[in-house]
């Protein structure tokens, strides 16, 4: 039983991580925002983001590797 609600956290922790990871690595940032004029810019890959999808998929894997009792 516990071993089933710890896959599933590390699932749900794991896609929400990649997810994030993702959405800040390329959602485009509003910089400048003056009525009709709006400048937005891409930031691309950081390496906060990397990290973020990094542990999204160690956690992934942990919950698919876990072994069964």
């Amino acid at each position: 039983m516990m071993q089933n609600s710890l896959k599933t956290v590390l699932l749900i922790v794991g896609v929400i991580l990649v997810g994030y990871g993702l959405y800040t690595a390329f959602a485009p940032e509003t910089i400048i925002d003056a009525g009709p004029l709006q400048v937005q810019s891409k930031s691309g890959l950081t390496t906060q983001s990397v990290i973020t999808i990094a542990l999204g998929v160690v956690a992934l894997l942990a919950a698919v590797f876990s072994k069964k009792k």
